[in-house]
């Protein structure tokens, strides 16, 4: 089984992010090769709570450009985690 820290990358503070804390989900950095099972396993393992749920989405790297150069963002994997009733993530 693979470490926790290395599946859950770290808690992304977002807009979006913030107002999905109110439906008691939380948004996740996450690596790339890692599963739901791996997922819900390490936030259940980092942050001694129970998941209820766990989506995932590919959000594809960006074209960007410096000056004369162009170039590409990494691709990454980010994860919607929905807890049970009664458990929350302590953001602050």
């Amino acid at each position: 089984m693979k470490n926790p820290c290395d599946v859950v990358k770290g808690l992304l503070r977002t807009e979006k992010g913030g107002r999905l804390m109110t439906l008691n989900q939380y948004l996740f950095w996450v690596d790339m090769k890692s599963n739901k099972i791996e997922i819900r396993k390490a936030v259940e393992e980092i942050y001694k709570v129970k998941v209820k749920s766990v989506n995932t989405s590919m959000v594809r790297g960006k074209m960007r450009r410096i000056r004369y150069k162009e170039g590409k963002t990494s691709d990454w994997k980010k994860a919607i985690v929905t807890l049970q009733a009664g458990n929350k993530i302590d953001v602050a």
